[in-house]
């Protein structure tokens, strides 16, 4: 809310300085760089609105005497490099939107995908389900078919989640008993 940004005032129990003067503090310089995370997600309720916070965070006619409420003095923030990610640009307010700098970065193509999957994701599914890699075994043909079926977004989040259930289900399997090492999930079986 917008308090995290601009800091509690001192009449509050608890109050503190906003999140961006704490990491400042936090990094030791005045020059840092700041990531904000999903800069989309911003929601407007009835702590205040956050986004005309961020408005004075960001906006290089106004960070240079950015006033925290807890501190209640200036800080300069125009040294600070700031980069926000989203999911979708037209989420993020108008007013933010126009003081940004946009730069698209496209998703990973399906051969990617598969490489991830295959270098990073299966093994670490694999770890975490304590499974050998001689008791589950996922054939490039299958992960291309949960590439292209099974997933629509342009990173890997839910590749790794749709690999974890496999994962799971194998374990499960093999420790009912329901099949023997080594399980081999074809492209046709991915449905059950």
């Amino acid at each position: 809310d917008e308090a995290e940004i601009r800091g509690h005032r001192k009449t509050y129990i608890g109050a503190m300085p906003g999140r961006i003067l704490q990491n400042l503090k936090k990094a030791g310089t005045s020059n840092p760089l700041f990531v904000l995370d999903e800069i989309d997600k911003l929601g407007r309720d009835h702590h205040g609105d956050p986004s005309s916070a961020m408005l004075e965070v960001l906006d290089p006619s106004q960070n240079h005497d950015f006033q925290d409420h807890y501190l209640d003095v200036p800080c300069d923030l125009s040294k600070v490099l700031f980069i926000a990610t989203a999911n979708d640009v037209g989420k993020i307010p108008k007013p933010l939107y126009d003081r940004m700098e946009i730069v698209t970065l496209d998703g990973y193509i399906p051969e990617q995908k598969l490489q991830i999957a295959r270098r990073y994701l299966v093994p670490k599914a694999l770890k975490e389900h304590a499974l050998r890699r001689t008791e589950l075994q996922i054939p490039a043909a299958t992960l291309r078919k949960v590439i292209q079926g099974y997933t629509r977004e342009a990173g890997v989040r839910d590749l790794n989640r749709h690999v974890q259930a496999l994962a799971r289900k194998a374990t499960a399997k093999l420790v009912m008993e329901e099949a023997k090492a080594p399980l081999k999930v074809e492209a046709g079986e991915l449905h059950e």
